[in-house]
């Protein structure tokens, strides 16, 4: 299998003047949206998760150039501490090369099977929701996989939660979303992908999405979004 190929190195910022891949003026403006978010979040937890999704289907609709911003905004967030039940999510883009990033949003805008995430907080475990349609192409990559039945469609790819540092992050604390150690899960891509997950505002959450290499080493390959019913 041909393992994923990012367009340049990992973005980070840190507190430090001139850091390649995001401007000062970039991360100053992101730090204060977000400060001015959580500020009304505290009298308006609704409406500020609301404007946060407005800002996620945003950097969705410019795509990969939304790269360097989305970076930053993760880089603000802190790990879920009450994720519990089903989510709504939407993969914010893809950040592999300039061939393979415009193809992905193109066929996602048409077809799109995953609905978002299931938590379930007491035991650190969860799963994806899968539209019916899903089954389709979940059957052509992995034969041997069965989704399982839901009121509203399929739920695939179990996976285990914890806290840990990120590793595109590492001085940046994430939940992670692992799929490696489910046995069920396909061994193809499935179980080389790992998740991290920060809360902007409650209600509100960006996730990054990491490819395990053969080195042992990740690549970021997209980013996604979520968001409590």
């Amino acid at each position: 299998m041909l393992e994923p190929t990012r367009k340049g190195p990992v973005t980070m910022v840190s507190d430090a003047p001139g850091m390649d891949g995001v401007s000062d003026t970039t991360a100053t403006q992101v730090g204060q949206r977000v400060a001015g978010l959580r500020q009304r979040a505290g009298a308006d937890p609704s409406g500020a998760a609301t404007d946060t999704w407005a800002w996620f289907t945003d950097l969705a609709a410019a795509g990969s150039k939304s790269e360097a911003e989305l970076n930053e905004l993760f880089r603000t967030g802190s790990p879920p501490t009450d994720l519990d039940g089903p989510t709504e999510g939407i993969l914010v883009t893809t950040t592999t090369n300039k061939v393979l990033d415009p193809a992905v949003a193109a066929v996602t805008k048409l077809w799109m099977p995953w609905q978002g995430k299931r938590f379930d907080a007491s035991s650190g475990t969860g799963d994806n929701r899968i539209t019916s349609s899903g089954r389709i192409a979940s059957k052509l990559l992995w034969p041997l996989y069965s989704m399982k039945d839901a009121a509203e469609g399929k739920l695939a790819f179990d996976f285990h939660t914890y806290v840990d540092d990120g590793k595109d992050d590492p001085d940046r604390r994430v939940m992670v979303i692992d799929y490696k150690d489910v046995e069920k899960n396909p061994t193809l891509v499935i179980r080389s992908v790992r998740d991290e997950l920060v809360e902007i505002v409650p209600g509100a959450y960006l996730g990054k999405i990491l490819y395990r290499l053969s080195s042992g080493s990740h690549e970021l390959i997209g980013f996604f979004a979520l968001r409590t019913p």
